[in-house]
């Protein structure tokens, strides 16, 4: 089953090292700006709204992540 990885951009880099030793390294984050905790409701939508996108990038392109 096709699955994206969400996070903020502050976890990208452990993210990426676990995905390279767990034989990953290509997989694809759908990545929004850190922090959310200090977000106003406006700012969450448009983030929430990126990440779809994304998402929708990731699986529909295949590879590493749409591949079983």
């Amino acid at each position: 089953m096709p699955a994206v990885g969400v996070m903020t951009s502050a976890f990208v880099d452990g993210a990426e090292l676990m995905a390279h030793a767990c034989g990953a390294p290509d997989y694809g984050f759908a990545v929004i700006e850190h922090p959310i905790s200090s977000a106003t409701d406006i700012e969450l939508l448009e983030r929430a709204g990126e990440i779809v996108r994304q998402a929708e990038e990731l699986v529909l392109a295949g590879g590493p992540l749409g591949t079983p």
